[in-house]
């Protein structure tokens, strides 16, 4: 299994805000919370997020 590469959002910060952190996998797109990186996360497709991405820039 290869290790899985996270990427922070450009918006968050370490200042205790909105921290979200994605990572590409071949089966979808993974997020999670980057204060809790053992936490619960959640997949979503690629064709899903790319959708929820271009509604939060209207």
């Amino acid at each position: 299994m290869e290790p899985v590469t996270w990427r922070k959002a450009r918006l968050s910060n370490d200042q205790g805000g909105a921290c979200v952190e994605l990572a590409g996998l071949p089966e979808g797109v993974a997020v999670r919370d980057s204060k809790d990186p053992q936490g619960p996360r959640l997949m979503v497709s690629r064709e899903a997020f790319r959708t929820f991405a271009a509604s939060l820039k209207k």
